[in-house]
């Protein structure tokens, strides 16, 4: 049976009855002075600050995960946008090395050209120049005879007609 029931626990004297009447004045002090209120109430301000840390963790997630989509996102654009300007650097590089080959065969078919031209040109001038030697030589040759022959005063018929025949003939 507990303290309570027993006549002994209401007597003046008992440190217990003091002891129960001080509890029961403090809680009635504590409930006068509004504090199971005030409690409750910094309970309840403290779940809302709670809560509203709560949602703005939440929002920020959810901030986080749509900026990760995009950045996602522009990574895939990214990727394709630098594949396309490869394939176009490669595109170009081609044509380019299209064009230098095409420039190139141009070049070396101007300069054959102008090389076969020149050596038809050599070709001539030496012509040229054999049969200015020849005539030269020729012309020589008939200053001797014609001095010989005016020396020895003697005519030579087939000699007359060839030396005749010299300036038809070089030219």
């Amino acid at each position: 049976m507990p303290k309570f029931f027993d006549p002994a626990f209401w007597s003046l004297s008992s440190a217990d009855f003091w002891v129960g009447v001080g509890l029961v004045l403090f809680f009635a002090i504590v409930v006068m002075a509004k504090a199971p209120r005030a409690l409750t109430g910094a309970l309840d301000g403290q779940a809302a600050k709670i809560q509203a840390e709560l949602d703005e963790a939440a929002r920020l997630r959810a901030e986080a995960e749509a900026l990760l989509a995009q950045i996602r996102q522009e990574k895939i654009e990214a990727e394709a946008q630098a594949a396309e300007m490869l394939a176009a650097a490669e595109a170009d590089a081609r044509r380019l090395e299209a064009d230098a080959k095409i420039k190139l065969e141009e070049n070396l078919q101007r300069r054959q050209a102008m090389a076969e031209r020149r050596i038809a040109q050599a070709e001539a001038q030496a012509a040229a120049d054999v049969k200015a030697a020849a005539v030269d030589q020729a012309v020589a040759a008939a200053e001797r005879i014609l001095a010989a022959r005016v020396e020895t005063k003697a005519a030579d018929p087939i000699l007359d007609q060839a030396i005749g025949q010299i300036g038809q003939r070089l030219n």
